[in-house]
């Protein structure tokens, strides 16, 4: 066990389902107190904490649409209450929403992605950033994607963009929070299969699968050592403002 991680304070964004489900298991399983957070999962978020329980750790539930800077803060309050504190922060939040071409832009949909994978980190960093001060040892771990690094697939333009936005927010709180001992890094995960990608069409499916050198898609499960690694002061503690890429070698920037 990780003993620097244990009865340490987490609030994953987007926790219910997907690479947040998973994070959310394994830090219980290492003595991590965690705020399990869901939206319109809410079902899926009591079980996550149900399961984190079951095994022994401890679990509170947190819900709300993060996309809005107002319920980012309760969350953030809500969490902070439930855990007595928070040294953790993962903002993984985030979705498509809609596969959309440059030449059919909407900006209906531009706010929307925007919103919830952008407003999403700066409003709960902000939020939680007082608790993580006071924490003396915190870490923040944002998800990016290698849409981010490279553009995205055809329809993603506007969530590539998004999520390179969160990278960069990412290297600047870094050096923002460094006098604060809170270290900030960012997970960019390659094409993974969970609920994100149920409605992504199988000739994307295919393209990304034979642009990956180990020749499969990543699960869910093959994400948490980043994370796992990059909230441990024990493993990571000299290591901030960087991007850790999960994608099977996908892409080697």
């Amino acid at each position: 066990m990780l003993e620097d991680l244990k009865d340490k304070r987490a609030l994953i964004t987007g926790s219910s389902t997907g690479i947040g489900a998973a994070v959310a298991r394994a830090l219980g399983a290492l003595g991590v107190h965690v705020a399990v957070h869901g939206n319109r999962n809410a079902d899926a978020a009591r079980q996550v904490a149900e399961d984190i329980r079951a095994a022994g750790g401890h679990a509170c539930v947190v819900l709300g649409d993060v996309s809005h800077s107002i319920e980012a803060t309760r969350v953030v309050d809500e969490a902070v209450a439930a855990l007595g504190g928070l040294d953790i922060l993962i903002n993984n939040a985030g979705s498509l929403i809609e596969r959309v071409t440059n030449a059919g832009f909407k900006d209906e949909l531009y706010e929307r992605v925007f919103d919830l994978n952008v407003r999403s980190v700066l409003s709960t960093t902000k939020a939680a950033y007082p608790y993580l001060k006071a924490s003396g040892d915190a870490a923040i771990v944002n998800t990016g994607s290698i849409a981010g690094r490279f553009g995205g697939f055809a329809g993603s333009s506007v969530y590539a963009a998004a999520k390179a936005a969160v990278h960069s927010i990412t290297r600047n709180a870094a050096r923002e929070f460094a006098p604060d001992n809170i270290r900030v890094n960012t997970v960019a995960p390659g094409f993974i299969l969970t609920p994100f990608h149920d409605a992504t069409p199988e000739p994307i499916r295919e393209s990304a699968r034979a642009q990956v050198p180990l020749g499969r898609l990543g699960t869910a499960e093959e994400c948490v050592g980043a994370y796992v690694f990059l909230v441990s002061s024990t493993m990571s503690g000299y290591i901030t403002g960087q991007i850790v890429d999960v994608n099977g070698g996908q892409l080697m920037p």
